[in-house]
């Protein structure tokens, strides 16, 4: 799916920009993948509401083995300089383009690998959300930012001496689900839905006729319950 022209990544995108995680779930159960997509509900957006949909850009970390530094002061300072140079480098982001949904496996690990800098500088170059296995830190900055990130935990633990980047560009697993790179992410207040590349078309189908019959249905119980019309219920462009 990296293969894809922009042109077409922005028209699957335009596609599913308005399908809620719920209705790409169904659009899977209509093409027979009832047991595969959803990611484990421990994975939480951190804050709402907040959607997000992009093609999946993979990379997975591992736990750093050690030694641990023993140097304290300015010559940690040092150490951390070599560290993220050689040990903890963040490669895959040389490669992020727009429409990207960062997908990092970090194995669980209790560090804030994605943090308030980092998100925001792969944002500015086209990232449309982030989505980790693992810990975020700064929360209160991302939040502030509107940087839509679905992770395990808030850690407050930098780094070094826990993790290392070991490759990109790569199947991961996250949440109980394979992710491969260009898959396309879904993801909202419900959770993350990954959908398979080779079926992002037939899963849109009937994600579509389910979100459309679900807006008619709803739309008329707002007018009998005298609810305002939002716009969760517009059916005005609908096919």
């Amino acid at each position: 799916m990296q293969s894809l022209s922009m042109e077409e990544r922005k028209k699957i995108l335009e596609m599913y920009k308005d399908l809620r995680v719920a209705d790409v779930r169904d659009g899977l159960d209509w093409c027979g993948y009832h047991h595969y997509g959803s990611v484990h509900h421990d994975i939480k957006p951190l804050w709402r509401p907040c959607k997000a949909v992009g093609f999946a850009r993979t990379a997975r970390y591992l736990p750093y083995e050690g030694p641990s530094p023993k140097e304290t002061g300015e010559e940690y300072t040092k150490w951390v300089d070599w560290y993220y140079r050689n040990v903890c480098s963040d490669d895959w982001g040389e490669d992020v383009i727009e429409g990207d949904f960062i997908c990092l496996d970090v194995c669980g690990i209790d560090v804030g690998l994605l943090g308030s800098n980092n998100t925001l500088a792969y944002r500015n170059k086209g990232a449309v959300g982030f989505l980790t296995n693992g810990g975020v830190r700064d929360s209160d900055e991302i939040i502030r930012q509107g940087i839509p990130i679905w992770c395990r935990f808030v850690s407050q633990s930098m780094d070094q001496a826990r993790i290392r980047y070991y490759e990109k560009n790569v199947p991961i697993a996250i949440g109980g689900v394979a992710i491969y790179p260009g898959d396309l992410v879904v993801a909202d207040g419900d959770g993350v839905v990954v959908v398979p590349a080779k079926i992002v078309y037939e899963v849109y189908k009937y994600a579509y006729q389910e979100m459309k019959k679900d807006k008619v249905a709803r739309r008329k119980l707002y007018v009998e319950g005298g609810l305002p019309l939002d716009e969760t219920v517009d059916t005005e462009g609908l096919e």
